[in-house]
């Protein structure tokens, strides 16, 4: 057996014995690992080193098999049954609208999800309630103020462009409150980060309870319409908004524990594998669209200049890049083998520096329709994340670089956890600084 003559040839060196566990588990031969290493104590049990190993690797499959994850249903349902009913109300367009077409609960939804989620955080973990009620009403205030604030502007063209700029960017402080609550205002980088990847799953979970969702809401209207009979609109509004106000609390009662801190949640579950699988999958393909697309730059060189269209696709192309990297990366490094890891890396850096590239190109359009034109609101907020995204992915090559192979999970987890703080202190900005100077 392989692992006998290398667990033989390593038994005297504790390192090197660590190593090959550690690439055993990587490769998913971790049971074929611990046989070998059982053979080798009993047959030579005066052997120190290989009697420890034999004892923390004894009970392995117990560790491996740990109990399943309790799912605090009877906090979840009722919530997300009252945030159901709430967005239902909210859902009235004829009435609740602002500057005369933009339906009010594209402000209110997130900061009303949000106070649910952290009142199941709460209530679960029996503990930070006033902390869950501070951020809740924060963000309540938060909508109010771009709803007061949003009709003040001097044209009617900036009004509707901080509109968005506020419908867009409430989510995202709503994001930063769900994770101040379990991490606090300073937190390790290693709470950080399984938070960060942790939104991920949350998020993709809510996608499929949505699509779930929509397929019942589509074959219930079907089966009536089959009979001739039209549901009221009353009734269609509790299907479409009240069930999409099921959503939120739903997703985070599944994926995350709130009793358990970040770093200590269950990553080794099916959804989250199949997650950090599909991200380093996409991987090489995003590299591979990312070099066509710069060889095409040059011949279309002029279409974010003349295109606005473009320049939206780029800086949704910029997030999707950040949201890869930042999936694909392994919570700790004996999740990969030492091959894997070094091919992992070598992919993210080229990735990360194809974005930039094609980033530059973007940001160069919008700074030329600046001059060209004049500065409004959407125009300060692009230039703003494209500055911050591609600061964040220079960062993280000049990171990578100094760092070397050793401790790059950790340092990148590092330039990841912190880009957090960029993102709330723009996302403040825009929301609160847009009023004043436009």
């Amino acid at each position: 057996m392989e692992f006998i003559a290398q667990i033989h040839a390593a038994e005297s060196d504790p390192q090197q014995l660590e190593q090959l566990f550690q690439t055993a588990r990587g490769s998913n031969q971790a049971k074929a690992f611990q046989s070998a290493m059982i053979a080798c104590y009993e047959a030579a049990p005066e052997n120190v080193l290989l009697a420890a190993w034999y004892y923390r690797l004894k009970n392995l499959a117990e560790d491996i098999r740990k109990p399943g994850r309790r799912i605090y249903w009877l906090a979840a349902v009722p919530l997300s049954i009252l945030t159901g009913l709430i967005f239902w109300a909210l859902s009235d367009v004829e009435r609740l609208i602002v500057l005369g077409s933009v339906p009010q609960i594209f402000l209110w939804w997130a900061p009303i999800a949000t106070m649910s989620a952290l009142s199941f955080m709460a209530i679960t973990a029996k503990k930070g309630y006033g902390l869950a009620i501070a951020l809740g009403l924060s963000l309540l205030a938060a909508a109010a103020y771009a709803l007061l604030l949003a009709p003040a502007f001097a044209r009617d063209w900036a009004s509707k462009q901080y509109l968005i700029m506020a419908i867009i960017h409430i989510p995202l402080l709503c994001w930063v409150a769900l994770g101040i609550w379990p991490l606090g205002i300073r937190s390790s980088t290693a709470d950080r980060f399984a938070f960060l990847i942790k939104s991920i799953e949350v998020a993709i979970v809510a996608g499929l309870y949505l699509m779930a969702g929509l397929a019942f809401g589509g074959i219930t209207i079907g089966m009536f319409a089959a009979l001739g009979i039209e549901l009221p609109r009353i009734l269609l509004r509790l299907i479409a908004a009240g069930g999409f106000g099921l959503l939120p609390v739903l997703a985070l009662a599944t994926i995350y524990d709130p009793t358990t801190a970040a770093s200590d949640q269950d990553f080794e579950q099916g959804l989250s594998n199949f997650i950090a699988t599909m991200m380093r999958l996409l991987l090489p393909l995003t590299l591979i669209v990312l070099v066509i697309y710069l060889l095409a730059i040059p011949f279309y060189f002029s279409a974010p200049f003349e295109n606005r269209d473009v320049l939206i696709v780029y800086n949704l192309m910029l997030f999707a890049i950040v949201g890869l990297l930042m999936g694909a990366l392994p919570i700790k490094g004996g999740d990969l083998s030492h091959d894997l890891q070094r091919v992992l890396r070598i992919g993210m850096i080229l990735v990360a520096g194809l974005a930039v590239l094609v980033s530059l190109h973007a940001l160069s359009a919008v700074v030329y329709r600046t001059f060209q034109g004049e500065l409004t609101p959407n125009r300060l907020t692009v230039i703003g994340w494209n500055s911050i995204n591609i600061g964040i992915l220079l960062f993280l090559i000049v990171t990578q670089i100094r760092t070397g192979r050793e401790g790059w999970i950790e340092a990148l987890q590092g330039v990841l956890s912190r880009a957090t703080n960029a993102y709330l202190a723009w996302g403040l900005f825009i929301l609160i600084a847009l009023p004043i100077l436009f």
